[in-house]
């Protein structure tokens, strides 16, 4: 006999007893017999329904990367996800991530290709020399580097400062998609080649891809020279200067502000 049925019959025999107390002897007529079988009838819809409320159903932990990238709901949590994440790092040891900075609402991003040695000393892109002649760039189209999203394809410093290899950007490609649409864009900068042929999954020469703005996941995406490549390569300054002023033009077409 279970515990509930032996303490159910244990209270009824307790308050039979009150009864004889108080009001007498009596005598249990056949018809007035307790019939077991209509107690433990009756006594189940008790039991279901104590059960029906409590939920039996746990929670699952996402498991999947895509869950847990998912699972993100603001920049905050995907930096936490992203310094747990083995797969960001690169063949380089002891380096710091580089998430990402500026404005979380802008509807300019900007994407680079990895960070430099400056960069993963304070662990924010686009700091050493190419990251102020950046600011110079963004200050000639009326921008603050506060008014704008800066990030890379890689949040690890590679050795030697190469160029991310295609699996180093396949790794990291998922982190910065769910950065990207936290951050929604109403435009993409990329800065550098492997910036714009990782995003555009198009193997072509930075020169045939500027000039042009492309559909990308709700934004328009344009691609120039990396600020880097400036300083090595001052002819190019020009290309870059009507780059950018092509931005600045469609970010107020669009209606684009600061938020």
């Amino acid at each position: 006999m279970s515990d509930k049925k032996e303490q159910l019959y244990e209270d009824i025999l307790r308050f039979l007893e009150y009864e004889k107390e108080v009001y007498g002897a009596f005598t249990i007529t056949e018809a007035d017999e307790i019939n077991h079988e209509e107690v433990k009838t009756e006594s189940k819809p008790i039991v279901e329904e104590e059960a029906e409320g409590y939920s039996t159903k746990v929670s699952e932990e996402p498991t999947s990367l895509e869950e847990k990238l998912e699972a993100c709901s603001s920049l905050k949590e995907l930096r936490d996800l992203c310094k747990s994440a083995k797969e960001l790092k690169t063949d380089l040891e002891n380096t710091n991530l580089v998430f990402g900075v500026g404005n979380p609402n802008a509807d300019l991003m900007i994407i680079g290709e990895a960070p430099g040695q400056e960069e993963d000393r304070q662990g924010e892109p686009f700091v050493g020399k190419a990251g102020q002649l950046l600011n110079k760039i963004l200050k000639a189209i009326d921008f603050d580097r506060e008014d704008v999203y800066i990030a890379n394809i890689l949040k690890h410093r590679p050795p030697g400062n190469r160029n991310p290899n295609p699996d180093e950007r396949l790794r990291s490609l998922p982190y910065l998609m769910r950065q990207i649409d936290l951050i929604d864009p109403k435009i993409i900068l990329c800065v550098g080649k492997v910036s714009g042929t990782t995003l555009l999954k198009k193997e072509d020469s930075l020169r045939n891809l500027r000039g042009q703005f492309y559909p990308f996941r709700g934004a328009e995406l344009t691609v120039t020279y990396h600020p880097a490549a400036l300083l090595r390569n001052p002819q190019w300054k020009r290309p870059t200067w009507e780059d950018v002023q092509k931005v600045r033009k469609r970010y107020d077409e669009l209606g684009c502000k600061p938020s």
